[in-house]
């Protein structure tokens, strides 16, 4: 006999608004829990029998009853409709426009962007992230459950933060889901340092989740619609509708509050310095040690984006009016020209190269060198290559299995086995094969961990906080 409860949590003024089922069959437990609307996501128990398998379940719900959920009918109450930023997007006032050496159009406003050192990352709307080498092949397309917000790298780990309250690790062919954040949570901006996540929200809460996706602290700005949020060793910075604000890695303190001419609605950090773009058409730069501001960056128009070269030598800005400029260090204009393809949302420089997200949903790569841009500013440009996709370009959606491996078989040369253990309540994940430090748990996606599983991964790597990330694809083994 199968038997479900159904429970709902869901609070006025934009607070929590998700789901909680629990289903009993025999001795196996299902827990599916998200957003309402949402598919959610699962956790599966198996018990030694059909009466620990119903207690187990009971006290499960007895908790969210006890934390105001209640029992609901499933589809009566509508979704809560995700924040999408409101931009507008007029041409540009400028004379001439960027010598842009290709572009790629997603198909739908995009926001998230990465370059390294072998590809370019672009994340849209639609929940699309596609990969394009530096001369703008497409490389791949991967398929995610809901819209982008960003995409932020830590080491060669790369991320997507999406609409559907998750974070998901797109650094092997098949993306995992490597944070799940509370349902209530309405990401605007993440960031990842060394495996510890850092959510901006619309509400104005810093969210910050370690490692193995458990909660940390939290703390509320003094404004809302956090658009910016970034971390290093000594702070995360973050930047709401009333400025910027530094607190230490384990949020017992804040370090400093500016205030900024208008609401920050993009961020960027050098070794030295915090960059915020504003509402009020400057970009700000901070010193990461006191807050205090070392210059001010005017632009013509709002602020959507900003980014500079190494150390912040030149620094570029983004304006709603589709314009891209570029400032000296010392907030002295060198040059505005238009993008020719929509406001840029999210940048990035790397090797004399400005890559763009534009609100038409395009990706730009733009020559900034300086014989480029002297050369644009006289109305000489290059023919902007236009990229096309693939018809038969795979795409990869995320993974709630994973492929087996024969235990028979030997395990490919190289590759390292992980163990699935049960500890005080918790399922953690550590390293069988020998040569690894025994007291590590391994950085794991939630949604594949069984009780007693192995899996053989590609390779670990050592991060500094005292863990193992996954590098590679998994595989179950049987």
């Amino acid at each position: 006999m199968t038997t479900k409860t159904y429970l709902e949590l869901s609070q006025d003024g934009g607070g929590a608004h998700k789901f909680y089922e629990v289903t009993v069959d025999g001795t196996v437990v299902s827990v599916r829990y998200g957003r309402i609307g949402a598919a959610g996501q699962t956790q599966t128990s198996t018990f030694p029998t059909t009466e620990k398998a119903q207690a187990a379940a009971a006290k499960k719900i007895g908790e969210k009853v006890r934390k105001g959920y209640a029992p609901a009918v499933q589809g009566q109450r509508a979704p809560r409709s995700v924040t999408r930023r409101a931009v507008t997007s007029a041409p540009s006032t400028a004379r001439a426009v960027a010598p842009v050496l290709w572009r790629f159009r997603t198909g739908s406003a995009a926001f998230g962007i990465h370059v390294d050192d072998e590809r370019c990352w672009v994340g849209n709307q639609a929940g699309e992230v596609f990969t394009l080498g530096h001369t703008g092949e497409v490389l791949a397309r991967f398929s995610l459950p809901d819209g982008v917000k960003c995409l932020v790298a830590d080491d060669f780990w790369i991320y997507a933060g999406c609409d559907d309250g998750r974070v998901y690790d797109l650094s092997s062919k098949l993306p995992f889901a490597a944070y799940d954040i509370a349902a209530d949570v309405d990401i605007f901006w993440l960031d990842i340092h060394e495996g510890v996540l850092n959510v901006a929200d619309r509400s104005g809460r810093l969210t910050v989740i370690d490692h193995e996706d458990e909660h940390q602290w939290s703390r509320g700005g003094r404004g809302e619609h956090a658009w910016m949020v970034r971390a290093d060793a000594d702070a995360v910075y973050y930047g709401d509708s009333r400025g910027v604000t530094a607190h230490t890695p384990d949020g017992g303190q804040e370090l400093w509050h500016t205030a900024t001419e208008g609401g920050v609605l993009f961020g960027w950090q050098e070794d030295t310095a915090v960059y915020a773009g504003t509402g009020r058409r400057k970009v700000h730069r901070l010193a990461k040690k006191d807050g205090r501001t070392e210059a001010v960056y005017a632009c013509d128009s709002v602020v959507y984006s900003c980014a500079t070269s190494p150390g912040g030598r030149f620094v570029f800005a983004g304006d709603s009016a589709s314009s891209v400029y570029c400032f000296a260090e010392d907030g002295t204009r060198l040059w505005k020209l238009g993008t020719g393809g929509g406001s840029a949302l999210s940048m990035q420089y790397r090797d004399e190269r400005l890559y763009l997200v534009t609100t038409d949903g395009s990706l730009l790569c733009v020559d900034a060198s300086e014989a480029a841009i002297a050369a644009a500013q006289q109305g000489t440009v290059p023919v902007a290559q236009d990229v096309k996709l693939a018809a038969a370009l795979p795409t990869y959606a995320p993974a709630t299995t994973v492929a087996a491996v024969d235990a028979v078989s030997t395990v490919p040369a190289g590759s390292v086995v992980v163990e699935c253990v049960q500890e005080g309540g918790r399922m953690r994940v550590h390293v069988v094969t020998e040569g690894y430090e025994p007291g590590w748990n391994v950085q794991f996606p939630r949604a594949i961990r069984q009780p007693g599983a192995r899996y053989v991964v590609d390779a670990l790597h050592p991060a500094s906080g005292g863990f193992y990330r996954v590098r590679g694809d998994i595989r179950r083994l049987l």
